[in-house]
């Protein structure tokens, strides 16, 4: 019996070790589509007014003063896609049409100190 028993706890580590890889794999897989995702679900990304700065609003709400929705087609999704990197070099006015942005350190600096 002896030999039996050694054998189920052989047998019952390996099952609880590949269950806990195939946890890490699972959280590994989804966290990081979700983890990277500019807003999570039920809300939209808004712009600053002529600034760098963004927040997430819920669905069905208008952004707050000082801030813009970003233009149809043009919306950030996930940190570092295409429209993520393009904002934020562009900016968008309070009517939300793009403005050129000032982004050198000096402006870095002022915007800074206005906070």
């Amino acid at each position: 019996m002896p030999h039996l028993r050694s054998g189920l706890r052989d047998h019952g580590g390996r099952w609880l070790a590949l269950q806990a890889a195939a946890a890490l794999a699972f959280l590994l897989v989804s966290g990081c589509s979700s983890q990277d995702a500019t807003c999570k679900n039920g809300e939209y990304p808004a712009a600053q007014v002529n600034g760098p700065g963004s927040y997430c609003v819920p669905d069905g709400q208008e952004p707050d003063t000082g801030f813009v929705r970003y233009p149809d087609g043009k919306v950030p999704r996930h940190v570092g896609d295409e429209w993520d990197v393009y904002w934020r070099t562009h900016r968008l006015d309070a009517q939300g049409n793009e403005i050129a942005a000032d982004t050198s350190p000096a402006a870095s600096v002022a915007t800074s100190a206005k906070r």
